[in-house]
């Protein structure tokens, strides 16, 4: 039986809230073989299946989320994580340990972080922590513990480096609630996925149709691509079916 846990009230004097409990993924095949579908895509196909065949135009989160390395991919249940700068410190270290805890298998933790420019909201230990409970990355604005990330090899979307800890600076408000990450709302448990083009947010009750879409774009493309090395022209491949 799954229990809820009460968040610190928002430093403003808002009432607490209570924290969603882990998502539970819903579609026709396991969460693993999704995202391992997922991960031999790429977003631009993704894309493409929002705008063309849903009309969704704000899917994409802002384009400054960058992988660490290149090679970096994510798939996974959206976490949500809402924070901002702040000097109070009072329950912080807790908070962000029981947000640790609360990390469910094949999450992918996603920080608002209210545009903050200054502060690193994750770095070595988090990212050991969210490993040993199968979390699958993490979207955040700031990093530190850089070297170390890279030897964990867990997966990080970013927007910059900075070596100021987020404690005194920045706090987390509260978790697994919608969030805003540029014009893209996130629920908890929608489907995210992200490359070395960056960061989509798919909401989870079209995630699969959306990777069977998206790989019939890919069969689609691979026909192209043997026309093209073919020697037809550009003109006759548009003929044949084709697009660039």
């Amino acid at each position: 039986m799954s229990t809820q846990v009460l968040t610190p009230a928002h430093p403003n004097g808002t009432a607490p809230a209570a924290v969603l409990p882990a998502p539970t993924a819903l579609f026709p095949i396991p969460v693993a073989e999704m995202r391992e579908r997922y991960l031999a895509l790429y977003t631009g196909a993704v894309n493409d299946v929002l705008r063309f065949n849903y009309n969704m135009h704000a899917t994409s989160l802002p384009p400054e989320f960058a992988p660490l390395r290149e090679t970096m991919k994510i798939a996974g249940l959206a976490f949500t994580v809402k924070g901002g700068p702040d000097i109070t410190t009072e329950g912080e270290f807790e908070m962000r340990a029981q947000m640790l805890e609360d990390l469910h298998p094949d999450s992918v933790v996603v920080w608002d972080c209210t545009g903050d420019t200054v502060t690193s909201q994750w770095g070595e230990v988090m990212s050991l922590a969210a490993l040993k409970l199968k979390c699958r990355g993490a979207v955040v604005n700031g990093i530190r513990d850089t070297s170390a990330i890279l030897e964990l090899g867990f997966p990080v979307f970013h927007k910059y480096k900075a070596n100021t800890g987020m404690l005194g600076r920045f706090r987390m408000y509260h978790y697994q609630k919608p969030i805003l990450m540029g014009e893209v709302k996130v629920q908890p448990g929608d489907w995210i996925f992200g490359d070395i083009d960056g960061v989509i947010s798919i909401p989870q009750n079209i995630a699969y149709d959306v990777l069977i879409a998206a790989e019939k774009i890919l069969q689609k493309e691979e026909d192209i691509r043997k026309m093209v090395e073919s020697g037809m022209k550009p003109t006759d491949v548009v003929k044949n079916g084709g697009y660039f």
